[in-house]
């Protein structure tokens, strides 16, 4: 996905926290460390791997393509990319009952909270749970 195309699909998926624009993520495609799994234009995570440790920067599903477990794919795809990473982080808005629902599934587990965390253009914030889950993720059966 190119970043023009990675701006749109962030827009349409997220209203809080404001979505990326193009040139941020060029920005994160340029950066060694980070790396992007799609799903053809319908949903992609970017990450970023140092050491033994993922951080998910932000992971997306387009709205006409949720609950049909692309997001859970695309995520579990990138993981499989490292298996020496031993723990994956991330922040997810409390309000993000989905994505809090998937990642809870996934065995991540709530290790902090940044309180305001998000803010959109009109000012309204939620906060970010801060989850960690160890790798490898377990495996559905």
């Amino acid at each position: 996905m190119t970043p023009d195309q990675l701006a749109d699909l962030h827009a349409r998926a997220f209203t809080l926290p404001p979505p990326w624009d193009a040139p941020a993520f060029a920005g994160f495609l340029a950066d060694p460390t980070c790396h992007l799994t799609a799903d053809s234009t319908r949903a992609f995570v970017l990450l970023r791997h140092i050491a033994d440790e993922i951080e998910v920067l932000t992971l997306a599903t387009a709205p006409d393509s949720r609950r049909q477990g692309l997001g859970r794919a695309v995520l579990m795809r990138a993981l499989d990319a490292f298996p020496q990473a031993r723990a994956c982080f991330l922040d997810v808005a409390v309000d993000n009952v989905a994505a809090c629902a998937l990642y809870a599934s996934l065995g991540f587990e709530q290790v902090g909270r940044r309180r305001g965390y998000y803010r959109n253009a009109q000012g309204r914030t939620a906060d970010a749970l801060v989850l960690r889950a160890t790798l490898p993720l377990p495996r559905r059966t």
